[in-house]
Parts: structure tokens; sequence; C-alpha cells
């Protein structure tokens, strides 16, 4: 039995709640890590993620209206990107047991910074995309935690990373994943935080979606709020899973998270089909 999506008994957010009067049209985003997709499916979105090697043409997506963001795996390195093979020995770590193929970064290395500072972050701008999106940089932190001593350091390496990054890119538009331990140290540098799986999420071990349980629900509100509290300017996007053929179960992750004044999506676990937001 699927849990109920109801946020019933948590706080809202500060700043969050209907405003007075009629309502504006709902602010939308999309992620998308595939190149399959028309330039006019993009239509309805104000912000849009996609993958950086494989992706619909920009300029399309662009002159619709939309601020593209090029992923950038900035904590974890996947075995089919083309980069791979000449990242030195050492750098990278244990594989990650949810995506084969894809191994912990050890954001310490300098040679792992130079790779993201002098390569693929000068590259994925090239490609013609106007902000980035940092993805993977709550391994640090889940690496400190669960090895304190061989992983030592970096949780503040990560932070550093995207302190570089904004310093390098004083008007970059940067989207951060998660990682909610870096934002004492790195929030001022981030515009958009990007809650991944807050009420939605995918269990790997069964293949299904699933209602993320109430314990997780709080601890991932009470980060939010601490966040906005520090800083806020910070925006909050949320990006849930949930079966695309249970629109009535989508409808509802979309108006629980408006109601805390997020921009939602919901999308399929592998964000290789745009998930369109249903009527009401």
């Amino acid at each position: 039995m699927r849990r109920s999506l109801t946020l019933a008994g948590l706080p809202l957010l500060a700043g969050s709640g209907a405003a007075h009067g009629r309502p504006a049209a709902p602010e939308r985003f999309v992620v998308y890590y595939s190149n399959q997709a028309r330039v006019t499916d993009f239509a309805p979105y104000r912000w849009a993620v996609l993958d950086t090697d494989f992706h619909p043409p920009l300029p399309g997506i662009i002159a619709q209206g939309a601020t593209t963001f090029g992923y950038l795996s900035a904590g974890e390195a996947e075995r089919n990107r083309g980069y791979f093979s000449a990242i030195p020995p050492g750098v990278l770590l244990d594989e990650n047991p949810n995506w084969p193929g894809s191994f912990y970064a050890d954001v310490r290395r300098p040679e792992w910074r130079a790779l993201m500072l002098d390569q693929l972050l000068p590259a994925l701008l090239a490609r013609g995309f106007q902000g980035v999106f940092l993805d993977t940089l709550d391994n640090p932190p889940f690496l400190e935690v669960r090895d304190p001593r061989r992983c030592a350091g970096m949780t503040a390496a990560a932070a550093e990373l995207v302190r570089a990054i904004r310093a390098r890119h004083p008007r970059l538009p940067i989207m951060l994943n998660r990682a909610y331990e870096l934002h004492a140290a790195a929030g001022e540098a981030v515009d958009i935080v990007l809650a991944e799986s807050l009420l939605g999420g995918y269990d790997f071990a069964r293949r299904r979606y699933q209602a993320v349980d109430a314990d997780g629900v709080r601890w991932g509100m009470a980060r939010l709020a601490e966040l906005q509290r520090a800083h806020p300017r910070v925006r909050i996007f949320t990006l849930d899973y949930w079966d695309p053929t249970d629109t009535a179960g989508i409808r509802r992750l979309y108006a629980a998270q408006r109601r805390q004044g997020f921009v939602p999506y919901v999308a399929t676990v592998d964000l290789h089909r745009i998930v369109p937001e249903p009527r009401a």
C-alpha cells in the first residue's frame, strides 16, 4: 500500500503559501537526460537541466525562453564518459552500488579539482549551456560519515569546489543537487538547490516507486528550512520520482511541493523521458 503524500503536521517554510489575489501561472522546470525529445517539448518550462553530452539542440530550447543547465557530476565519475580513462589512479574510489559503472571520486585530490575547473566546466559552457547543474556532491559527506578516517575533509573539499566555480564564473547560474551539508560553507555560491526525492522516490532493491517515509520527509524539510533561514535568496526546486501512469499521485506531489513555495518536477527515475504535469 502506498503511503499518503500529505504533509499534514509539517511546518511551512518561510515565505511559502499562496499569494493574495489571483494566483500566477506556476513556474516549471524539467530534468531530461536524453536527446530524443523535440525542442517544442520544452516550451512549458522556464528552466531545463540536461545531460551535457546527449541533449536536444540548445538554441531552440533557449529561444523558447528556457535557461539551460548542463549536468556535471562533481563527486562521481561514470565509466561511459569520454574523460573517464584519463582520470589518474587513486582519484576514484569504490563503485556506487545504485549506479553500476559509476565511481565515487576523492574530491580532495587536486587532479579531480583540475578536471572539474579546467576541463569539464569550460567544455560544458562551450557547448552553449547557460548554467551548471552540480550533481553527486552529496557523496563526499556520505563517504566522510561512512569512513571518517579515510575520507576526512571531503565535505570541506566539496564546498571549496563549489566556491571555486563561483569565483571563476561570478554570473554563472549554479544549481546544486541536495548536498545539504555543504550549504553552511557554500550556500552563497549557489542560486538554486534541487531537493531530490523529497516526497517521492525509487527503491532500487525492489525496483518500484514509493513515497518517502515520514522521517525522511521531516529530515529533508528541516534541511531546507535551515537553508532558507541562512540563505534566503537561494531558490528551492524539487525532483520527485513516481510511476508515470499514476496521474493522481503525480498531481498530489506537484500540489504538495507548491504549497511549500517550491518549484517542482516529477519524473521517471532514469530521466529519459519528459513527463508532463497532469492537467487539473
